[in-house]
């Protein structure tokens, strides 16, 4: 098999910081715990030197704690219900530790089209070369006095699709032998110490393979929002629009779970159906009302949940 280039590879390359990823990242709100706890982990990657300061300041002597932290693989794991944020996350993070690290990092979401044509082999080579390619482009961004010129981020969106557990009776050998050449690939990257990360994206977090699991310096949990969080998505945007206070809570009680459903509208559901429905509802000659909006609710089923079975 051809060696593919890097555009049939990935997707698509992203560079932080910019603006639009920049304005993505705000508009994700409710995610305030999975935002600060990724950025942490691969601020690290890129500065571990600033790791080491704060020990110094903080708790002299305790350089242990350094290289427990440090020794950590590269491997995030987003894991959730549809519509929870998780790739959008994935997507606009780098933007943020861009900006705290003053330093240029590169997305590379990796194209499902990577899982191949079912030939044998072909979705290992595929892999191998992904993670060659990201390995070179960090190999090339380290640093030799700590902090780094740069970094790599390499996305897998729909990671259960890429890295099942080997454990499934009914896998294919090529399907496991893809599941190795993604574990190698994360060890090579950890071995290297180069600033690289992974982050993993995932509906089915019980599908991945043990193996991987085990890999991940942290796996985050995202869910559909609750109360709180569907206020804070939806209050700016109607407010805006003449609703009172009593009007928005009542938004944000129907589109939690009801007596009819035990399930409430997902972040994607309030934002790119919700308030784009409300507002083409009334366009081009009327106004928005709480009245119509209300009826507006009551007629979307939002997505169903995800249902994470054990292989």
């Amino acid at each position: 098999m051809d060696t593919p280039n890097i555009d049939e590879l990935f997707e698509r390359r992203i560079t932080f910081p910019d603006f639009e990823p920049q304005e993505r990242l705000a508009r994700l709100v409710g995610l305030d715990d999975q935002k600060t706890r990724l950025i942490k982990i691969l601020g690290l990657l890129v500065n571990p030197v600033g790791l080491g300061n704060w020990v110094e300041k903080n708790h002299p002597g305790a350089s242990d704690v350094v290289n427990a932290v440090l020794r950590r693989p590269p491997l995030v794991i987003l894991a959730g219900d549809v519509g929870s944020g998780k790739t959008e996350l994935a997507e606009t993070i780098g933007d943020a530790v861009a900006r705290q690290e003053d330093i240029e990092l590169t997305l590379y979401p990796l194209s499902l089209s990577s899982r191949g044509q079912g030939r044998v082999g072909e979705m290992t080579q595929l892999l191998t070369n992904a993670f060659d390619h990201a390995l070179d482009a960090a190999q090339k961004l380290k640093g030799s006095s700590g902090k780094n010129r740069g970094g790599v981020i390499l996305l897998v969106d729909e990671a259960d699709a890429l890295a099942q557990s080997r454990e499934a009776s009914q896998m294919h050998h090529e399907d496991r032998a893809g599941v190795n050449a993604f574990i190698r690939g994360i060890d090579r990257i950890a071995n290297a110490k180069v600033p690289a990360a992974v982050i993993m994206c995932t509906n089915r977090l019980n599908a991945l393979d043990p193996a991987i699991k085990r890999r991940s310096a942290d796996i985050m949990a995202f869910s559909r929002p609750n109360d709180e969080q569907r206020t804070s998505v939806l209050e700016p945007t109607l407010t805006s629009l003449g609703f009172s206070s009593k009007e928005v809570k009542v938004i944000v009680e129907m589109t939690g779970a009801t007596e009819d459903r035990d399930f409430g509208f997902t972040f994607s559901d309030l934002m790119q159906r919700l308030i784009p429905s409300i507002v083409l509802d009334a366009y081009p000659n009327q106004k928005v009302t709480p009245s119509r909006s209300i009826e507006i609710v009551q007629g979307i089923i939002p997505t169903p949940p995800f249902q994470d079975e054990v292989p």
